[in-house]
């Protein structure tokens, strides 16, 4: 008869160092909330079953990456509990007849957990860089139908600012597809197309998510107590 294992003490360790914390930050700023962060309606744990790679939103690949970005980021759409989109950083959009220009209406008063004011800018940096060979993301082929995506993926095209989005002012963004895509509303919900703070990233380089505190949230929670796996 096989007997169980005794678990290690190293690997005790390590699932109990892989109980992280996320605290509620909100999209207007969270110190008046992390005030009352001992109350059960403002802490969210989760526990993960696996080391969690990173939260630089452009290089994340594993799910327990996404499961936290999804709670403590938001981006332009959200999803109903059926999975069908909805407003999020952005309170109204549309689409040309042709589906190939979107216009997105961000909310106004919008700020990163720092207190940085968030913009449309926000998004047409975190879309380029994703897209920017030199950032090496997993997930830039899915960018795949915005014009000049692919064009600036292979190196063809140097020009970052050639990719289909602009921003229009602080608050407005235009996005241009080289074809129809009937999945673009819902890839808004999804963490690879989230915005990024340009001036914070930029002060940390490849630093950049690798632990709660090397990163700024958007979103519902505020992402705290993992000091990198």
């Amino acid at each position: 008869m096989a007997r169980k294992k005794k678990m290690s003490t190293s690997k005790k360790v390590a699932i109990a160092a892989l109980a992280l914390v996320i605290v509620v930050g909100g999209i207007f700023g969270s110190s008046a909330l992390l005030k009352n962060s001992s109350s059960n309606t403002n802490v969210l744990n989760e526990y993960l079953g696996e080391d969690m790679t990173t939260q630089d939103l452009s290089q994340m690949t594993d799910s327990y990456a996404f499961l936290v970005a999804a709670n403590s980021q938001e981006g332009l759409l959200s999803r109903k509990s059926n999975g069908s989109p909805k407003a999020g950083l952005a309170k109204s959009w549309s689409h040309s007849k042709d589906g190939l220009t979107w216009t997105f209406h961000l909310r106004k008063g919008l700020k990163w957990s720092n207190g940085d004011k968030l913009t449309a800018s926000d998004f047409v940096y975190a879309w380029q860089r994703t897209v920017n060979p030199k950032t090496a993301s997993q997930y830039a082929y899915i960018y795949s139908g915005i014009k000049n995506a692919d064009a600036i993926n292979s190196g063809k095209d140097k020009d970052l600012s050639s990719l289909g989005i602009k921003a229009k002012g602080e608050n407005t963004l235009v996005v241009t597809l080289s074809h129809p895509m009937p999945q673009f509303e819902n890839l808004m919900a999804f963490p690879v197309f989230f915005a990024q703070d340009e001036k914070f990233e930029k002060s940390l380089g490849k630093k950049v998510g690798t632990s709660s505190s090397k990163q700024v949230y958007d979103g519902p929670y505020k992402f705290v107590g993992w000091n990198g796996s």
